[in-house]
């Protein structure tokens, strides 16, 4: 008999062997391809078959076997995202028959020390209205103020779940939250959970995929790559911090995790929990519709307020040269006295983001990028942060000698050497991905600020994201810009819950606590309510806008990016590709136009930005017309469904 296997490469189809045994779909199987040989899944039958070829055999069965309704989500994830179905299978088996030959160890529980933990009132009638659906699929949204222990309810929630001998996934944003997550995780639970994100070796992706298939793991921790795991029987899904941005994958397969997770526990007919401070636009809007069920968390720990705020207007308050004001060192002072400890948060990278030359007013800009090149002090040169390109300043003047560069607009290590001027005597430190790239290093910036060792931190995005500093009671944001880029289409949502959760990382064991707002806009409407805590007023204004200009979640994006060294080329390509789109009469199709990022890595970029409404699935009939197309080998096309800017 013959059998459909599906194969982990970029094939958006499954291949014809003979099966000398029944073969089930989902089994994994080892089979012939090309000189050597690959492991693949028994698929449908619904695929043609060639004709003409000669049909080699399966070699063996594996042990393991992916489950029907894991299946069903790959190809629904492979449709709906316009990737091949092989790529998708890659994410959720891997891709080597070395992974299934090489004998492990199995996953090993290591047990901790436990900690004790009560819920107040508010926190159990949370995990009550959480634990009401079970065994069905049910989208629900715990949100709660920063630090009013939401993590602890959904906890219990866990507990509860693994004790009936099902398996939970915890989804997180980014992987650098795992560690902090993972000792919260161990004081409740009493022993390490297994933890998956792009980092971890080849050997313990093997002993945790092995684990999570046999039912022996209960509990994964997992950055986006987590999703597409063969549990073999998944109970409950937890996305923690929903709203963030970092669950969109925005290459290689693109796709948005927290949407997916919703689906995968669609078909897998089990909850799903998403968690948040401040929820996304789609997220709220659903509330409002009645489609998730929702519930608020008022009170943060031991009842301790959020922190007051301070608006300084950088207009009055301006100091030469400098980014931080003076009513600011007279607030942080006050704090620093009393042994707090304080944070000045920037959202940029580096020392300056532009370098102009005041003799021949040249502009370090990026050779492969139209972006400008970023001076990093910590490693003395410019930095492209789109393409890693790097080069020393000591560039030959069109005028005289070398050019003599003005470095302008603050980055974290310019208000690192401005906060060490202004308080020699305190210990400050950066908080920054150049800075703690390796895991060593993370651990010992966390061990010094929980043993106080740390007065002052500076701090980019990084740092409003779940993380627990017990004395930090004062935080400066030198630059609270709401203005945003005309690109970005989520701007004002995005603001919104960093500043919210950023206001929430402090006072979380002081009735006293305060953050700054350094602003050139003090009448900015955003950051006024923002700060009479009107998020949720803020995002019901946003919804109206969307809804008023067809956007999202009001109508469906397909964002389909034409890229070329030749910048004719990209956009010569986008208009055939949009006269091709227009067979399809549901679609509306906006451009081509110039990317507002035009070229990053040597490519020019061309958008096309396809709109449709959101009841209609229509990816697959603008699948079938892509690829029906002859592409030029000149050009690249990039597909991103659900844009989340226009970059």
């Amino acid at each position: 008999m013959k059998a459909q296997v599906l194969l982990p490469k970029i094939f958006n189809f499954p291949f014809t062997y003979n099966s000398k045994t029944i073969s089930k779909v989902g089994h994994l199987v080892e089979v012939p391809f090309g000189s050597g040989k690959e492991i693949g899944v028994v698929w449908k039958s619904d695929y043609s078959e060639p004709k003409n070829i000669k049909i080699k055999d399966i070699k063996k069965k594996t042990e393991y076997a992916i489950d029907k309704k894991l299946v069903d989500f790959i190809e629904w994830f492979s449709t709906y995202n316009m990737v091949p179905i092989g790529l998708v299978l890659k994410m959720a088996i891997g891709g080597s028959d070395k992974f299934f030959n090489v004998k492990d160890d199995s996953f090993e529980v290591k047990k901790t020390k436990k900690k004790l933990f009560k819920l107040n009132k508010e926190q159990l009638k949370a995990l009550k209205f959480l634990e009401k659906e079970n065994n069905k699929f049910d989208v629900s949204v715990l949100q709660g103020t920063t630090g009013s222990g939401k993590t602890i309810v959904y906890f219990e929630r866990i507990k509860k779940i693994i004790d009936s001998g099902k398996q939970v996934l915890v989804l997180l944003p980014e992987i650098f939250l795992t560690n902090e997550f993972k000792s919260r995780f161990e004081d409740f639970f009493g022993f390490e959970p297994a933890v998956w994100h792009s980092k971890i070796t080849p050997k313990k992706k093997r002993i945790i995929w092995k684990g999570i298939i046999s039912n022996k793991i209960k509990i994964l921790i997992g950055a986006r790559s987590a999703l597409l795991l063969p549990f073999k029987k998944l109970g409950l899904i937890i996305v923690d911090e929903e709203h963030d941005t970092s669950y969109k994958q925005d290459e290689g397969v693109i796709y948005n995790a927290r949407d997916m997770a919703i689906s995968r526990a669609h078909f897998e007919k089990i909850p799903i929990h998403l968690v948040t401070s401040v929820p996304s636009i789609e997220t709220y809007s659903n509330v409002i519709k009645k489609k998730y069920r929702h519930i608020k968390i008022f009170k943060r720990y031991n009842d301790y307020p959020l922190p007051e705020t301070k608006i300084i207007n950088l207009n009055i308050d301006k100091v030469k040269n400098k980014f931080i004001a003076n009513e600011t060192i007279r607030s942080v002072k006050l704090y620093l006295d009393k042994g707090d400890q304080v944070l000045f948060f920037i959202n940029r990278r580096g020392f300056a983001p532009y370098l102009i030359c005041k003799k021949c007013g040249a502009k370090l800009i990026c050779p492969n990028c139209s972006f400008y090149l970023t001076f990093h002090k910590l490693k003395d040169k410019a930095v492209c942060h789109h393409c890693s390109f790097e080069k020393k300043i000591n560039v030959d003047c069109t005028k005289t000698e070398k050019c003599e560069f003005i470095m302008y607009g603050p980055g974290v290590e310019k208000i690192f050497d401005e906060v060490k001027e202004l308080f020699p005597n305190k210990k400050s430190k950066i908080f920054s991905s150049d800075y703690l790239k390796s895991k060593k290093k993370t651990e010992n910036f966390f061990r010094e600020i929980n043993e106080n060792k740390i007065d002052i931190l500076i701090g980019t995005q990084m740092i409003s994201k779940g993380f627990n500093f017990p004395k930090l009671n004062c935080i400066v944001v030198i630059d609270a810009d709401f203005s945003g880029r005309g690109y970005d289409l989520r701007n004002t949502e995005k603001n919104i819950q960093l500043y919210h959760q950023l206001s929430g990382r402090a006072g979380r064991f002081s009735m006293e606590s305060l953050i700054i707002y350094q602003t050139l806009n003090p009448n900015d409407m955003t950051l006024t309510e923002l700060i009479k805590n009107k998020s949720e007023q803020l995002l019901s204004n946003e919804l109206i806008l969307r809804e008023k200009n067809d956007l999202p979640p009001f109508k469906r994006l397909i964002a389909i990016i034409i890229s070329s060294t030749n910048h004719s080329s990209s956009l010569q390509g986008a208009q055939e590709i949009k006269n091709k789109l227009k067979q399809i009469k549901e679609l509306e199709i906006l451009g081509p136009v110039d990317s507002p990022l035009l070229k990053i890595k040597k490519k020019f970029r061309s958008r096309l930005l396809v709109r449709f409404n959101t009841k209609s699935l229509l990816q697959r009939k603008i699948t079938n017309v892509l690829n029906g197309l002859k592409i030029s080998s000149k050009i690249k096309l990039t597909v991103d469904v659900d844009p989340i800017n226009f970059a």
